[in-house]
């Protein structure tokens, strides 16, 4: 029930919005009391942390599995990080939204835990990154860390208009951001 709770909030949160969405909205689109409600969340505000946490330990959890491969190189690593991202708006696309779009309506000490966990991931892409620069894989005289920011800001915002069903592969996708990253825009 308690899956059923979440999921069916992140449909009504990425519908009407957080705060246009009442308890009562959530119990009656899953069929229950708001005692039901209460047994598993003692407010809107945790089941909207839990949804937030759930979110990106998730993408944590599969980055680390990345990173831990040995027989990948840095870019390769970059790549499957994004791609990691971009396939999950197929199936965490409303997650995604609502993770981006509602995460000002947390509690301070909430969005503190969360941004923690979004700088862990960012630090880890960033080590991939500056682990490439020695390597040699990628140039050296640019900021790893402005780069990592641009990196994340363009293929997070594709949860904003990108439609997996559309004429654009996650592949594609991928490798277009991908050749912005690594090769520029230059002729």
């Amino acid at each position: 029930m308690r899956r059923t709770i979440i999921k069916e909030s992140i449909d009504l949160f990425d519908k009407k919005g957080y705060s246009k969405t009442s308890i009562q909205d959530i119990v009656d689109k899953i069929g229950a009391t708001k005692g039901t409600f209460y047994y598993y969340f003692n407010s809107k505000q945790e089941l909207l942390r839990d949804i937030h946490l759930s979110y990106i330990q998730d993408l944590l959890q599969e980055q680390e599995v990345i990173l831990q491969d040995p027989n990948l190189s840095c870019k390769e690593k970059i790549n499957k990080i994004v791609y990691l991202i971009i396939s999950s708006i197929r199936t965490q696309g409303k997650n995604a939204r609502v993770f981006s779009r509602e995460m000002r309506h947390l509690e301070e000490e909430h969005i503190r835990h969360v941004n923690s966990i979004k700088r862990e991931f960012r630090l880890n892409l960033q080590k991939v990154l500056e682990e490439g620069i020695e390597k040699g894989e990628f140039r050296s005289d640019l900021r790893s860390d402005i780069v990592i920011f641009a990196l994340l800001g363009m293929v997070n915002r594709s949860y904003s208009w990108y439609n997996p069903d559309g004429e654009v592969t996650e592949e594609e996708l991928v490798n277009i951001y991908m050749d912005i990253i690594v090769n520029g825009i230059k002729k």
